[in-house]
């Protein structure tokens, strides 16, 4: 069926918006983050060339990499909002971040290949280092990464609290702990661009520090060490990154969710779960098709309001037998 041929959407209860509360806040933090990188990027460029430093040139190409990472983040958020509410997308636009910091991953896992690769060349091989150039250099590009960072509003939070359920919450009814921190945790996009900022950023630092060394006390060696210790760390953000996006591409079961699922249709003991799918559908929400067998008096909508304590649960359908059907 084409998109031309969708059903009416008049004919649908509601609509399948899951992006994030703070969908457009970020996006214009990431744009933001876009533009000054580009700025950073032209400038070492231009003046790489007009200098002849290759020094320059590099860094300029390197920030070149990051910025097309990021861009790839801020056309992700126009992309979902621009289709929020449309029905060929049969649960909205939610996990297009997921999809962007999936494919920013792979890009930053590409640069942390990069930076390992040719540090260790370099330090086989070693080369002539204009050391008071290269620190002006290194020092420009942290200024303009803490700035990013503090665009990004994320700078407290590297992301890697991402284990189980993310709420950090109680599922009883008690309060949120730091909703707006949780909120900014689940966007896989903004995370993205943020773990490039960082990634950058500790490029910046390990070469200021190796660089000092080099230019003070001629320890050149430790240029390439520093750039093959930061290309681990970074190789290791690009893993978890990639884990975790994979993973809500993938539609991987929230076990902690579906436990709670069980837990709130079965307490009773005059139903049982036969069946049950639970993934996340955007940074806030997820989606639950969940089969029951009940005793007779139990019903579809008696199990929608078992499942009411459960906020995460944006789309819930339930299928009701009996025992004797069953």
């Amino acid at each position: 069926m084409t998109a031309s041929a969708l059903p009416d959407p008049g004919r649908f209860a509601h609509d399948h918006v899951y992006l994030g509360a703070r969908h457009d806040e970020n996006a214009r933090r990431t744009i933001w983050v876009v533009a000054l990188t580009a700025v950073m990027m032209v400038g070492e460029i231009v003046a790489g060339y007009v200098t002849g430093s290759m020094a320059l040139l590099a860094d300029g190409f390197h920030m070149a990499t990051h910025a097309g990472a990021l861009t790839i983040a801020a056309l992700a958020y126009g992309f979902a909002r621009r289709h929020a509410t449309d029905r060929s997308f049969s649960f909205g636009t939610g996990k297009v971040g997921d999809l962007a910091g999936f494919a920013s991953a792979l890009v930053l896992g590409i640069i942390a290949l990069g930076i390992g690769v040719e540090s260790a060349l370099r330090l086989v091989t070693p080369v002539k280092v204009a050391f008071d150039e290269a620190i002006l250099i290194a020092a420009v590009g942290l200024a303009v990464n803490i700035a990013s960072a503090l665009l990004l509003g994320h700078g407290h939070d590297h992301g890697h609290h991402h284990h189980g359920h993310d709420d950090h919450h109680d599922h009883h009814g008690h309060a949120h702990a730091d909703h707006d921190h949780a909120a900014l945790s689940r966007d896989n996009n903004l995370r993205s661009a943020y773990v490039h900022v960082l990634a950058d950023a500790l490029t910046s630092v390990l070469a200021i520090a190796a660089l000092v060394c080099g230019r003070f006390l001629g320890w050149v060696w430790l240029d390439p060490v520093m750039g093959i210790v930061g290309g681990l760390v970074i190789a290791r953000w690009a893993w978890v990154l990639m884990r975790d996006t994979s993973a809500i591409l993938l539609d991987r079961t929230d076990g902690n969710v579906a436990a709670e699922v069980c837990e709130l249709i079965e307490a009773p003991g005059d139903a049982r779960v036969a069946d049950l799918h639970v993934w996340r559908v955007g940074p806030e929400a997820h989606a639950a098709i969940v089969s029951v067998v009940t005793r007779p008096g139990a019903d579809g909508e008696q199990i929608r309001r078992r499942l009411a304590p459960v906020h995460e649960l944006a789309h819930l359908t339930v299928e009701c037998r009996t025992a004797e059907a069953a």
